[in-house]
């Protein structure tokens, strides 16, 4: 049975520069770029007026787009804090504005996302925009990285999302089997009349 296709956004979180990119396709199949872009706020503006600034975006970006799934980059520590809390208040921002219209959102790490899309974990972000390139069929790479970079998240929940979701439905249907057709009924499995 094949998948249905999906079109997912996917939102690589940033206070300066938050990239989102959409992409349509299902597991096995090629893959069409939607839209990418980015987002961008001043350092010089106040964090209400930024996280403002960003879920106005992205509210924009989910009417135009219309994704079935929007897929978040994993917020992971780093060295720096303030990176880190930037990071995550715009991803916040991100699950919050798909939350309210009622969309499932996925999380997934930096090294789940080079995985997918490379074959490598630790791959660097030229590695990663060259195989969203050649994956979606682009003339040139994405541009800036964080575009790409979300487009990247895109496309690893296409891939992974089909068969994360028929494992939880696989698991679903062990914990609960399904009654015998029969089971629904009054007559106790049809009998002759």
């Amino acid at each position: 049975m094949r998948s249905p296709e999906a079109r997912v956004l996917g939102v690589d979180p940033g206070l300066t520069r938050c990239g989102l990119g959409a992409v349509e396709g299902r597991p096995g199949a090629p893959l069409r770029l939607v839209a990418a872009g980015v987002v961008r706020t001043s350092a010089d503006d106040d964090i209400g007026t930024r996280l403002l600034a960003i879920e106005r975006e992205i509210e924009r970006w989910l009417d135009e787009v219309r994704p079935s799934t929007v897929a978040v980059e994993r917020v992971f520590a780093q060295h720096n804090v303030r990176t880190v809390m930037g990071t995550a208040q715009a991803a916040a921002i991100a699950i919050v504005c798909a939350a309210r219209r009622g969309l499932p959102v996925a999380l997934h790490t930096p090294s789940e996302v080079k995985a997918a899309i490379t074959g490598n974990g630790d791959a660097g972000k030229r590695q990663v925009g060259a195989m969203v390139t050649r994956l979606l069929r682009l003339d040139a790479m994405p541009k800036p990285a964080d575009a790409a970079d979300a487009l990247a998240l895109a496309i690893c929940h296409v891939w992974r999302g089909g068969a994360q979701h028929r494992l939880a439905e696989a698991l679903a249907r062990a914990r609960h089997p399904a009654a015998p057709a029969w089971a629904g009924d009054p007559d106790g499995g049809g009998s002759a009349r």
